[in-house]
């Protein structure tokens, strides 16, 4: 089965979010879910939010499966990407995504001597 990563549209008239999900190739964009892996809200303030289980992204694409272009380059952003370029297994990943890691690292409290 050709199984692909695109995302699915839901919300309401000039207020979309949308679902990442792992559905099959042929099926319709509405079709069914095998998985649903993230959400994209590009409407959030102040920013667009973005929240997308790096493991479960790397299992499918260690699997074969397909992004679309614009899951691609939200994957990208997350870090997805380059870790899948590197080889990385999906069983290695802590249970952390990269951004997540970033969040903390910044957020942590500096000691101060």
């Amino acid at each position: 089965m050709a199984t692909v990563i695109r995302m699915k549209r839901g919300g309401r008239t000039h207020a979309p979010y949308y679902r990442v999900v792992v559905m099959d190739g042929r099926s319709r964009t509405k079709g069914r879910v095998i998985e649903e892996i993230g959400v994209y809200h590009p409407c959030a303030r102040p920013e667009p939010r973005v929240e997308i289980d790096a493991k479960r992204a790397l299992r499918w694409l260690c699997d074969g499966a397909q992004p679309s272009d614009t899951v691609r380059s939200i994957l990208t952003r997350q870090g997805v990407m380059d870790m899948y370029a590197k080889g990385t297994k999906p069983e290695e990943l802590p249970d952390a995504t990269p951004a997540e890691e970033a969040a903390a690292e910044t957020a942590a409290p500096s000691p101060e001597a």
